[in-house]
Parts: structure tokens; C-alpha cells; sequence
């Protein structure tokens, strides 16, 4: 050792008590990095595709109620195709949100807490979403027939 370093007394990281320790996770963080971009580009298609037939191939805005929404899930494409829509969005939406609790969260019991409020409405908003998607019945049976769609038979 030189004469200088002999003597010196080993200063402290500084930033050491606010570095998480690191978990070697293997490759999920790549596998999600790769989801992001694929379902990001999936859903740029689905929804262009969703606004184009609800608003430029229709007759825009001003057609788009009750009984078109129940025309378009009487087909089950349409019906696919606003569950992947759903889906794709809320996992997307999800992980990106993960991925800002794990970069700014410093607490890990603050960390645990907005991770499981984020996956609980993940849950309860994929779960009603794909209910109404597939339970919806625009002609209910014993409903009023002056509240009813003028498609649906008395």
C-alpha cells in the first residue's frame, strides 16, 4: 500500500441505505420489456381498427347507443375482438404501472401495498369487463317493452 491510502479511513457509500438489494429474477423483466412493445403495437391495431367501424364506417358519433353496442355483441367476432381489446389494454396498462411502482416506490411495505391495489383493480375491472362483454342482453325477459330497443320482439 502507498503512504497515501495507509493511513485514510474508508469513507462510507452514501447512497448505500437507499439501494434496494437486487433479486436475480432471470428473465422476466425481458419477457415483459417484449410484451409491451408486441401488445403495444397489437393494440394500436385493435384500436384503430375499433374506431374506424365505430366512427368513420358507421355514421359517426351520433349513431353509436344502445342498440348498436347490442347489434355489434351480437356477433361473436366483435365480441372476441373487444375481449382482446380489454384484455391486452389492462394487462399493458398493468405492467407499465408495475414498472413505475418498482422504479419510484422506496418503501417495500409501500411497494407491497399499491402492487396489490394495482392487481385488485386489474382483477375487478377485467372480471365486470369480460361479464358484460359475454352476459350482455340488450332484450332482458320481463323487462317494461316501452324501455326496450325498438329490435327487440314483445
Amino acid at each position: 500500500m502507498s503512504a497515501q491510502t495507509q493511513g485514510a479511513a474508508a469513507i462510507a457509500d452514501p447512497g448505500a441505505p437507499y439501494r434496494r438489494r437486487r433479486t436475480t429474477r432471470g428473465n422476466f423483466e425481458l419477457y415483459t420489456w417484449v410484451f409491451m412493445r408486441a401488445s403495444g403495437a397489437i393494440l394500436v391495431l385493435l384500436i384503430f381498427g375499433h374506431l374506424f367501424v365505430n366512427l368513420v364506417a358507421g355514421e359517426g358519433i351520433k349513431a353509436i347507443d344502445f342498440g348498436f353496442v347490442a347489434g355489434k355483441w351480437a356477433n361473436p367476432f366483435w365480441q372476441g375482438w373487444d375481449l382482446v381489446m380489454l384484455w391486452l389494454a389492462m394487462i399493458h396498462g398493468t405492467n407499465g404501472v408495475r414498472t413505475i411502482v418498482n422504479d419510484y416506490a422506496e418503501r417495500d411495505g409501500l411497494r407491497l401495498v399499491l402492487k396489490l391495489a394495482l392487481y385488485a383493480a386489474f382483477i375487478v375491472v377485467v372480471t365486470l369487463g369480460t361479464l358484460v362483454i359475454f352476459t350482455f342482453d340488450p332484450c332482458p325477459a320481463g323487462a317494461p317493452a316501452d324501455l326496450l330497443p325498438s329490435f327487440c320482439s314483445t
